[in-house]
């Protein structure tokens, strides 16, 4: 699991459950397990509340925005 966090307050915003190897370029919303904040949605933009733009919501997924956000944790090899 990964905790997924705002580059721009450090904001703690979902924990993701991510699947193989590799950069988080898309968070599946069926893999979001918590939110810790309620993201702003204006269009088909998400925001942090603090105002910075962390991806795209494209219907299933999010497509993220690479430098607004961080994350920690291990990711899963299935």
């Amino acid at each position: 699991m990964l905790i997924i966090r705002c580059s721009g307050c450090k904001n703690k915003l979902w924990r993701y459950d991510k699947i193989g190897p590799g950069e988080v370029l898309r968070c599946h919303k069926a893999r979001i397990k918590k939110e810790f904040t309620k993201v702003l949605q204006s269009e088909d933009k998400i925001k942090c509340p603090c105002g910075n733009e962390i991806g795209i919501d494209k219907g299933t997924f999010y497509k993220m925005i690479k430098k607004s956000f961080t994350y920690k944790g291990t990711k899963r090899n299935d």
